[in-house]
């Protein structure tokens, strides 16, 4: 089947499930119709994932370490065997990768032992997890207004292209955002959960899923905190002495979570450990990888990512927060967006993924505004007005779930380099190492081979050679003719991505 067919028959398959959705939606079968959101999702997101190489970016780096921890789970590397010298300061080269927190990668290991070494299996935990995030936006959704703005909510996590594409592997941050978006969303449901049965179980949820999203994306997880406060608060149904004693448990739940990896990495790893968080910190001062942009970049994402009247809604909640007399569970929804706005708008380094986790606040205002919109009576020019809008709040993320998963595009979701990296694979090559090769993080990912994009002098691969390592060399047409003389060197002629 090629891309074209395959990409098609996607398409028609959820159009024809989620227009069957909006018959149930209508009929108030909403159980039927989060089930049909959900498996209309989970198609989006296989098709996005059914890319047989790896992407540019993250993804590429995030499978080789992970590959890498099922040989030493507690240890994560990047080059397992070096055998040029490296800096600790590269993530793109170095030995030990302490470039992300490890719950993802771990996730995506375990993920490898069953299914195998492939592109698939990396993306199998972020397939789970956001097909997951489906029904839990529909139940904060609910708890915050009603059933019909929770469904509709739910579509809009389902077919957004941000995450569709991020599930995938296909943008920068990548499995990574997903991984704390979804323990992020987690936690402010298990939040709601604990107000509806009043039983502690449930915030001892609440600070493991905290916990576990600092262990993805280290402390703007800290944000469930002050929602949990509000949402509680507002319930009126504890004390001030049982909400801090509660709230204690969940930070110290999350605590126990979250820190004896910081204290291990700090132990074993202390100058590379020392030098990623000073790196760190060095995203707020200063613009890294040339992720930069002005004090408007993220109101503009949301616009990209989110549909161009996005803003409508914002405006609107605003309102409706000053007109409920500052309702607090309002305020909680609204904080789940402006504090990550704030903060990584003054943030020097910027990517439209360092803010994915307020995406269900916005599908959750957007859905209630949607019917509050549509309740409108109105006549002539104005009624066709409102119906335009309506369409188009519907319509234009399904645009952009288009525009980005491009499913009517001839792709080659196989190239020919993944192609010869999976051939090459089958070689019994022990204690190699291969050079010359543009795409070294892929081949490793592949292969069990040391691979190098640089091509080292004559003198220094006879001194590998010469420690009992078998040297091969990609011949891209620039090896120097002296190089290929080497005795028992290999040359290989392997295909390179463009």
């Amino acid at each position: 089947m090629t891309n074209q067919i395959f990409g098609i028959l996607t398409v028609f398959i959820c159009c024809i499930g989620y227009l069957i959705t909006w018959k149930y939606q209508k009929k108030g079968n909403y159980n039927v119709a989060l089930l049909l959101s959900l498996l209309c999702g989970l198609i989006l997101r296989i098709y996005s994932s059914s890319d047989l190489y790896l992407h540019d970016w993250d993804e590429r780096y995030h499978a080789l370490v992970s590959k890498n921890f099922l040989k030493h789970f507690f240890i994560p590397i990047l080059y397992d065997n070096p055998v040029l010298p490296y800096s600790i300061k590269s993530y793109t080269t170095n030995h030990i990768w302490l470039h992300k927190q490890p719950l993802p990668l771990w996730s995506m290991a375990l993920s490898i032992m069953l299914f195998g070494v492939n592109e698939f299996a990396i993306r199998i935990p972020s397939i789970i997890l956001s097909t997951l995030g489906i029904p839990i936006t529909y139940f904060i959704a609910k708890y915050f207004f009603s059933k019909r703005t929770a469904l509709v909510a739910a579509f809009f996590f389902s077919v957004n292209g941000l995450i569709v594409e991020m599930t995938g592997g296909r943008q920068a941050t990548d499995h990574v955002d997903i991984f704390f978006l979804f323990f992020i969303e987690l936690s402010i449901y298990f939040s709601i959960v604990f107000v509806q049965k009043e039983k502690s179980i449930f915030n001892i949820l609440v600070g493991l899923s905290v916990g576990a999203a600092i262990l993805c994306k280290w402390l703007p997880a800290l944000i469930v905190l002050p929602i949990w406060l509000l949402i509680v608060y507002n319930s009126k149904l504890f004390s001030i002495k049982y909400i801090i004693a509660q709230f204690l448990l969940i930070c110290t739940v999350a605590i126990i979570v979250f820190v004896p990896w910081q204290i291990y990495i700090y132990h074993y790893f202390p100058v590379e450990a020392n030098w990623e968080a000073s790196y760190n910190i060095r995203h707020l001062t200063e613009v890294l990888d040339e992720q930069g942009g002005d004090v408007f970049y993220y109101l503009t994402q949301i616009r990209i990512n989110y549909g161009e009247l996005i803003y409508l809604p914002l405006v609107w909640f605003i309102w409706k927060i000053i007109k409920s007399n500052f309702n607090l569970n309002y305020i909680a929804l609204g904080l789940w967006i402006i504090i990550p706005l704030l903060f990584f708008t003054f943030a020097q380094t910027k990517m439209q993924g360092y803010v994915l986790f307020i995406a269900p606040a916005l599908f959750i205002i957007t859905a209630e505004f949607y019917f509050v919109l549509s309740s409108y009576q109105s006549k002539g020019f104005q009624k066709w007005i409102i119906y335009l809008a309506l369409i188009l709040f519907i319509t234009l993320p399904v645009r952009y779930l288009i525009e980005r998963i491009k499913p009517f595009e001839n792709r080659n979701m196989n190239p020919e380099w993944a192609i010869d990296l999976k051939k090459l694979n089958k070689m019994d090559y022990k204690n190699a190492v291969m050079f010359n090769y543009n795409k070294p993080i892929e081949a490793m990912f592949y292969t069990n081979l040391t691979v190098y994009a640089e091509l080292p002098d004559k003198r220094t691969l006879e001194e590998i050679a010469q420690k009992g390592n078998k040297v091969l060399v990609n011949d891209n047409g620039n090896v120097p003719v002296d190089i290929k003389r080497i005795n028992g060197i290999i040359i290989e002629h392997l295909s390179e991505m463009k």
